[in-house]
Formats: C-alpha cells, sequence, structure tokens
C-alpha cells in the first residue's frame, strides 16, 4: 500500500536538492520541452481515471513523468502522471492507491492529525540529517483537512519550515474511488500559492474515474480499505503502522517523510517556470 513510500518519497526529497549544483541548469528546459506533451483531449491516468486538459495546460504519460523526475536524478517511478500550465509556475502530480473502498463516514480531527505529524518530525529528521538534509519541521495547517461529499474530495494544506526558517505549503487533493484513491498533489511556488490552488481545483473539475471505477459504483462484496480519512492524511501507510504497533520503529520515519514531496519540488520548479519564462522573452 501507498507504493514504497520511504524509498520513493526520501528518494525526491534527497535528489532535488542537487538540483541546484547541477552545472547544466541551463539546458535543461529544453529537455522539458523535448518530452511528448499532450495538449488536447484528456489525460489517462492509471488505466483508472482521466483528467481533461483546458487550454493553457499540458499532460505528461506515465514514461515521460518518469523521464521529468530522472532529470533531477530521481530514480525510475512507475503510475506518476503529470498536468500543469504551459508556463510550468506550477503542477499537479496524480498517482492511484488500491487501497480498496474507503468509508467516508470517519469525522476528521485536525487537530490530532497535526499533533500525530509533528509527533513524527524528530525521527524524520533524523533519516534526513542521515543523508545530509536539512531537517524540516510541521508547523501547521494553511488549509485544515476537510471532506466533500460532493466530489468525494479529501483536501488540506500543510505548513512546513526548514532549518534556515524558509516556509512551504504542501496541498494535497485525495479522490476517492470505488477500488482505491487517487492522490493529486499540488506543486507550487508559496508566494503564488492560493492563485495557483483556485487554478489546481478548476483543473481537477474536469478529473473523472473510468467507467465502473467511481466511488458512487460500489458494489457489496468489493474489498474494504483498512484505512480511513484520517489515515490517508498522515499517509496511510505510516497509519497502518501506527495500528499495528510499529510506529516506534518506522511510522515515524514514514511520517517524517512523505509530506516533504511538495516541499522539495516548491523551490525548485518555482525556477523551472522562470526559465520557461526567460525562454520566451529570448525567442
Amino acid at each position: 500500500m501507498f507504493k514504497s513510500i520511504a524509498a520513493a518519497i526520501v528518494g525526491l526529497s534527497m535528489s532535488f536538492g542537487l538540483w541546484a549544483q547541477n552545472d547544466d541548469s541551463q539546458q535543461l528546459p529544453e529537455q522539458i520541452k523535448a518530452l511528448h506533451w499532450i495538449d488536447k483531449g484528456e489525460g489517462e491516468i492509471a488505466g483508472k481515471a482521466s483528467v481533461k486538459i483546458p487550454a493553457g495546460y499540458a499532460f505528461l504519460g506515465e514514461q515521460d513523468t518518469s523521464k521529468l523526475l530522472q532529470m533531477y536524478g530521481n530514480p525510475p517511478t512507475s503510475e506518476h502522471f503529470l498536468i500543469a500550465p504551459r508556463s510550468l509556475d506550477w503542477f499537479a502530480v496524480f498517482s492511484f492507491d488500491e487501497t480498496g473502498y474507503i468509508k467516508d463516514d470517519e469525522k476528521i480531527d485536525a487537530a490530532a492529525l497535526l499533533k500525530s505529524m509533528q509527533a513524527g518530525d524528530e525521527a524524520g529528521n533524523k533519516e534526513r540529517k542521515k543523508l545530509g538534509l536539512e531537517a524540516l519541521y510541521t508547523e501547521g495547517w494553511q488549509v485544515p483537512p476537510h471532506y466533500d461529499e460532493g466530489t468525494r474530495r479529501l483536501e488540506w494544506g500543510l505548513r512546513l519550515r526548514d532549518e534556515s526558517g524558509q516556509r512551504n505549503v504542501n496541498y494535497t487533493s485525495r479522490i476517492l474511488g470505488r477500488t482505491g484513491v487517487m492522490s493529486a498533489t499540488l506543486v507550487s511556488d508559496t508566494e503564488a500559492l492560493a492563485k495557483n490552488t483556485d487554478e489546481f481545483k478548476k483543473v481537477l473539475t474536469g478529473f473523472s474515474y473510468n467507467s465502473g471505477l467511481a466511488y458512487s459504483e460500489f458494489k457489496n462484496g468489493d474489498k474494504l480499505a483498512t484505512i480511513g480519512l484520517g489515515a490517508l492524511v498522515l499517509g496511510g501507510a505510516a497509519a497502518v503502522a501506527t495500528k499495528k504497533g510499529l510506529w516506534a520503529v518506522i511510522g515515524g520515519f514514514l511520517a517524517g517523510a512523505w509530506k516533504l514531496i511538495a516541499a522539495a519540488f516548491v523551490a525548485l520548479f518555482a525556477g523551472i517556470g522562470k526559465f520557461f519564462k526567460r525562454d520566451k522573452n529570448a525567442a
């Protein structure tokens, strides 16, 4: 469940710090533009869903999303898909987790969830230090977790702070389906977060599960998930580990690791947007 959280997510967080040291950075925009961007119709996501591609936006399939992440030194990834405005001022990454049908009747205790996340900071930062990375701390909710029964979306924004005092916001949307949950993580410059969140939500109105896979199409006998809405906010696998009594061993590390994806992306891709703008101005 929640595919290789420790390995994949720590790998992303670790490698993005190398971008600033990349001597070939000036050539990267051309590599990005050479990817197979789809700028019309719909983007197919993991054979489970699709998202309409608005005018001025583009979509990357699984292989090209992996190539984009590898350009920054990350290991190859699978089953990740990306949509972004052509300016690349922000982007969103989609991935699907075959959790089973998650019941949405759980009351969300935002204060308790935040306390659990902050409790995982110490263990997570010990692992980051071993990797030569700065510590990251959970400051609080930018947007408290909330669930919309109409869209079946669970969303939240988390404020993170690094050792130098720089702050970033990780905005996540999880869309419930019949057999699992689709994660859509917004990667945005903090200063433009409000504007980009609005744009992100408009894009999500074009998201839909394939026929037979929508949340409303649940049938008796379908696989039921062992986690609820709160566990999705905590990171799923970490929450399950907690219930099994393994938190002291791995839970703190996982909880401290998963939430760093967007924080690692933010500063990096704000720079990419500037590269594209500079390229346009030079043309």
